[in-house]
């Protein structure tokens, strides 16, 4: 009866672990958010290298209201937990490294404390691209407890 209750108590404890494990993607948004919200009152612009913790090599920037499809056929693969924007306003960002998804920001600015606005490539109708090896100059500007890097011309 002892080794039941053991075997039941170690595959919940599996289960909850499968199901709260945070996906690369979502650390790395976490450490981003991180680093962009503590960017000091005096700076006006920002390398976006200097503010991405992790490895990326392409970024894309997605319209509002773009299907998932479209997001999935762009990067090149689906993946769990994405969402189509739904209003005008919100993030909708991935981060790649080797075609893999490293990074996913999404949802209004004002709720997760910063937004990032790409002017890269048009890629398609649907989304922007920018490569770590463009100009990646953002000026940085400030809306309440909100931080936005705007992609400089």
């Amino acid at each position: 009866m002892k080794y039941k209750k053991t075997i039941a108590l170690l595959g919940i404890v599996v289960i909850l672990f499968v199901l709260f494990k945070k996906d690369l993607w979502e650390k790395n948004e976490d450490l981003l958010r991180e680093e962009i919200v503590s960017i000091p009152q005096s700076v006006e612009t920002i390398n976006l290298n200097d503010v991405t913790p992790f490895e990326w090599d392409k970024v894309y920037s997605f319209g509002p209201y773009t299907p998932k499809e479209e997001i999935y056929e762009t990067v090149g693969y689906k993946w769990d937990r994405i969402q189509e924007t739904v209003n005008e306003g919100m993030n909708q960002i991935v981060f790649l490294k080797d075609e893999k998804v490293v990074c996913y920001v999404y949802g209004y600015p004002s709720n997760v404390g910063y937004g990032i606005s790409l002017s890269g490539e048009a890629f398609s109708e649907y989304a922007t691209v920018l490569h770590v090896e463009d100009d990646l100059t953002f000026k940085v500007e400030r809306d309440e407890e909100v931080v936005y890097l705007i992609k400089k011309s």
